[in-house]
Order: C-alpha cells, then sequence, then structure tokens
C-alpha cells in the first residue's frame, strides 16, 4: 500500500512554531488520521540530542525490579520509607519520623523532616 508524501508530515515546524500544531494539521490532512512516526529529528526540534535509548532504560529498570525482588526474599530486609524499593538492614538507617531510608534518600532528604502517615516498625 503506498502512502503518498504530504508535505508537513515530518515533523516540521508550523508557521506557529509548534510541532504539536504541525502533527496535528498532518493527522488533519491524512486520509487514515494516523500521526507520523516521532523521529531523532523532531526530538531535536524540541532541544533534546535524540539519543534517548528506550530499550537501554528498559533492561535498566528490569535489572533493578529483579535486584529489588531478591534483597526481597531474604528474611532481614525491608522498605526504604520514601523509594520504597527494598534493601537489606545494614543499608538502611531508621529516623526519628519512624521510617528507614536508604543512603541515596538520606542524602537527598538531608535534615528535612518528613512527616509519615504510618510509621514502620523498628526492626
Amino acid at each position: 500500500m503506498d502512502s503518498p508524501y504530504v508535505p508537513g508530515s515530518g515533523g516540521e515546524v508550523s508557521q506557529n512554531g509548534s510541532t504539536f500544531a504541525s502533527r496535528k494539521e498532518t493527522r488533519a490532512n491524512n486520509v487514515t488520521g494516523a500521526l507520523p512516526i516521532v523521529n531523532a529529528r523532531m526530538n531535536n526540534e524540541r532541544g533534546g540530542n535524540g539519543a534517548f535509548d528506550f530499550e537501554q532504560t528498559l533492561e535498566s529498570l528490569r535489572e533493578l525490579f529483579a535486584r529489588d525482588r531478591q534483597i526481597a526474599s531474604q528474611p532481614d530486609s525491608t522498605r526504604c520509607g520514601i523509594c520504597y524499593l527494598y534493601f537489606t538492614l545494614e543499608e538502611l538507617h531508621y529516623r526519628d519520623e519512624g521510617f528507614y531510608v536508604c543512603t541515596r534518600c538520606e542524602q537527598a532528604l538531608g535534615n528535612h523532616a518528613v512527616p509519615m502517615l504510618r510509621k514502620q516498625q523498628k526492626m
């Protein structure tokens, strides 16, 4: 099935400077109503570098959740009260507000108090 080239379908910036507007115009002019594929060129127009790697991000999340499941299965582990990931008790610090916090979250919180609705039991 051939699809003819439609001017304005490549992600060019429309007269008002909006990429979204040009995609909207393309959708209105396209017989199927489908939007063109967002490509690296469109990302560059938005100020991005076009180098976002979705597969790498997905793989990184898989590794993070696999690690989280592995640690959660250990008897001496509990969740960080901020990021909610599992850590061993040696990696966590119990705060006076009533929750455990990992090193990364503790650094981000600094000396700020965080009120908790439900306190974690200290182990």
